[in-house]
């Protein structure tokens, strides 16, 4: 790790035999597949095949159909059909990354319709001409930030050396802007766009007329943060994909972050990047058994097995409704960072629900982990969801029925918390477009939802979830993102009302939206919550995807950082990362940070990947369309001064990762004594940060006393003045010692 890192072990901890064959992992043959393993790699073959025909996202289906059209002569009859023809294959050719095929479509269009006249409605030729100014930004975006990326790449406001050099995509796109906003000036959509691509040539905000400028304040931060920088390409993990998961962790044993990479894309494996503590990256996704392993919305991680190793469950077919009935992978890691797919055998294969959200929990208190997956029920695609009990013997069993948490509604993420804090893990739903769930934990091997009794029912359009203690008071707090419905081939105008981006502009601009924020509920700790969403300053439309929730300046208190997407390309909407002021409110400093990333967003996780001592940012980035990929990025954090302490913990009588234990730390700052609360959770829902704790102190250098609350025994064990600036790896001691050597022996029989 980084220069000065300390290491301390407290208790009984026998690793060094892992780390040294973590260390000699990298260099391991491409390991032979089992049986189960070589079943999942023809089941996802034969989807990779087929997904031409059946993906609505990456496949070319639609484009082949109407390439079809164009071709017949007989069609150039009516150029009315000939105009609505050429517009729909422009979308489709923009979707699949065609963009000059796109471009040459739409002009084609555009030909016709002086023939045309009064036959095409104006709002007709507004969306048309729309599409075209998007299909040049794109073309720009294609022949730059792609071609040409840089660090400073699509980082809003854009300037310095991401201002584009090849900037003809960019003007084109300003005239067709500037045209519409002529007939519509209060299209807000056209006006952003017209602002972005003002800065891709460097002519932001003078170049931009006045009526139609969107105020550089629109932009600043509200306090100074230090800047981020994309060092991705550098580390080795640029890796150009679609939209996916992330999850960082140490895999291989060798006491460094490695980073697993998912992508929507059903012909793109998962990808492997063993960490070497220093901030770079080998990857080595063939020697970890990834190869064929494709697809993958979402990826989480676990010791299903408490064998100390970490392993991985990829979820899957979201947003493909019917199409979406494709296999989860459940990969068991051998401790050296190599994988094999026991889905089958474990239990969790026998039927195949569209899903990008899982979360792992001890909701029984036996002492092995346990997996919920929320998958995504449409109407007259009933898709339940799912809870695996954990058998203890590597296999699960679907018990959701009986627990009466089979939700029935479009899962898209998955949280578990004791939010009444009564030593029982309960569950979080929400729900894309219906009311999220809250299901309390009876302790008796079901639940019961009390989402409208607790208040947590909104937003109705949920995405990801998170869960922390953002305000340090002992109680879990939930963050719920929000965004809006759009299914639709062609970009839209802001006077279309299924234009989400016009709600983020229009909150931005402080102008009046109907589109829902999201929502922070502030715990109580008996079970019910506060909306504080306004009263923190968290109130804007954001269009959450990812969630990153991590302490960035190390003082002590959760930030969150927040990814923006949703499928339309005209969706170029900032990442936002909001500082937490010591729990009073948030302040944006987005800006400063340099974190306000225009790509889509998928996961997003925060770790400390160089060893330094501070939190950093990893985003997988790129869009659900072939045509959106782009390369992923790693912020680098250039730190605050602050002092840290990390914390491995190892379950005994609880489950060995220690998910669902509590922490509080008691440090002095000045002369003042505070307290900092952290949960071990089991990922994130779009993200996935490590297990290991990385807690900002401040200014103290010392944690006076360290409390742990242990999952399943509840029983609170605690270490006094540990210094700061270190690692420190802590194993269960009040556990029945006739109860490990039963666990340890069923685990060395697994």
């Amino acid at each position: 790790m980084g220069a000065g890192r300390g290491w301390l072990a407290v208790g009984l901890v026998a690793t060094i035999w892992v780390a040294a064959a973590g260390a000699a992992a990298g260099a391991a043959a491409v390991p032979t597949p089992t049986d189960g393993h070589r079943r999942m790699l023809a089941a996802l073959a034969e989807i990779a095949r087929t997904s031409a025909d059946t993906n609505r996202y990456t496949g070319d289906a639609q484009a082949r159909a109407f390439r079809t059209v164009i071709a017949e002569p007989r069609f150039n009859a009516s150029p009315q059909l000939r105009w609505r023809q050429l517009r729909a294959l422009g979308a489709y050719e923009l979707r699949l990354g065609n963009t000059e095929e796109a471009v040459r479509h739409l002009e084609a269009a555009a030909a016709l319709l002086p023939a045309l006249g009064a036959a095409v409605a104006p709002a007709d030729i507004d969306r048309a001409q729309f599409a075209m100014a998007v299909s040049f930004l794109r073309w720009g975006e294609s022949r730059n930030c792609v071609a040409r990326h840089s660090s400073e790449s699509c980082i809003l406001p854009i300037g310095g050396a991401g201002v584009h050099v090849d900037q003809a995509g960019s003007r084109r796109g300003m005239a067709e802007l500037a045209a519409l906003l002529a007939r519509r000036p209060d299209d807000l959509v056209a006006r952003w766009l017209l602002n972005v691509a003002a800065m891709t040539v460097g002519e932001y905000p003078d170049g931009v007329p006045a009526a139609w400028r969107i105020p550089p304040a629109t932009f600043a931060s509200a306090e100074p943060f230090p800047r981020f920088t994309d060092v991705a390409a550098a580390a080795g993990v640029n890796g150009m994909d679609l939209m996916g998961g992330v999850v960082v962790d140490d895999f291989d044993g060798d006491g460094h972050f490695d980073l697993v990479v998912s992508s929507s894309d059903p012909e793109r494996s998962l990808r492997y990047f063993a960490g070497g503590g220093d901030g770079t990256f080998r990857e080595r996704s063939e020697a970890a058994g990834f190869a064929g392993l494709t697809g993958g919305m979402n990826v989480v991680q676990a010791d299903y097995d408490n064998d100390g190793a970490i392993d991985l469950l990829v979820l899957r077919g979201a947003w493909l409704g019917r199409g979406g009935q494709q296999p989860k992978s459940l990969l068991r890691n051998d401790g050296r960072g190599t994988f094999s797919d026991v889905t089958f055998a474990a239990g969790l294969g026998d039927v195949h629900y569209p899903s990008q959200a899982a979360a792992w929990a001890d909701y029984d208190n036996d002492g092995d982990l346990d997996l919920y997956v929320g998958n995504e029920a449409e109407e007259n695609y009933p898709f339940t969801g799912q809870l695996f009990r954990n058998r203890g013997d590597g296999s699960f069993v679907d018990v959701a029925a009986a627990a009466g948490v089979t939700n029935g509604r479009m899962a898209k993420g998955v949280a578990w918390g004791d939010f009444d804090e009564d030593g029982r893990q309960d569950l979080y739903v929400s729900n894309y477009t219906t009311p999220n769930r809250l299901y309390r934990n009876r302790g008796d091997g079901t639940f019961v939802d009390v989402a409208a009794e607790a208040g947590v029912e909104r937003p109705l359009s949920s995405l990801a979830v998170a869960t922390a203690d953002f305000d340090n008071d002992g109680h879990l707090d939930l963050y719920v993102g929000a965004t809006t419905p759009l299914h639709s081939a062609e970009p839209r105008a802001g006077t279309d009302p299924l234009t989400p981006l016009a709600g983020v502009v229009a909150s931005a601009l402080g102008l009046p939206t109907d589109v829902e924020t999201g929502r922070l509920y502030r715990g109580r700790g008996d079970g019910r919550f506060d909306d504080a969403t306004a009263a923190l300053g968290l109130d804007r439309v954001l269009l959450s995807s990812g969630l990153g929730v991590g302490d960035l300046d190390g003082d002590g208190f959760a930030d969150l950082y927040v990814g923006t997407a949703y499928p339309g390309y005209e969706g170029l909407t900032p990442k936002r990362l909001f500082r937490n002021r010591r729990g009073r409110g948030f302040a944006d400093v987005t800006t400063n940070a340099g974190l306000g990333h225009l790509q889509k967003a998928g996961g997003i996780a925060i770790a400390d990947l160089d060893g330094d001592g501070d939190q950093d940012i990893f985003m997988n980035a790129g869009g659900m369309f072939r045509g959106d990929r782009f390369g992923d990025v790693l912020f680098a954090n250039p730190g605050t001064g602050a002092h840290w302490i990390d914390l491995q913990l190892i379950g005994r009588r609880a489950n060995r990762a220690a998910i669902g234990a509590r922490l509080r730390l008691d440090v002095s700052e000045d002369g003042q004594r505070r307290s900092i609360h952290r949960v071990v959770g089991s990922g994130g829902s779009f993200g996935a940060n490590p297990r290991r704790q990385a807690i900002g102190l401040g200014t103290a250098t010392r944690v006076e006393a360290l409390h742990i609350t242990w999952p399943g025994s509840g029983c609170t064990q605690t270490l006094r003045n540990l210094a700061a600036d270190r690692r420190v790896d802590i194993v269960e001691t009040c556990a029945d010692e006739k109860d490990v050597t039963r666990r340890r022996g069923a685990t060395q029989r697994r």
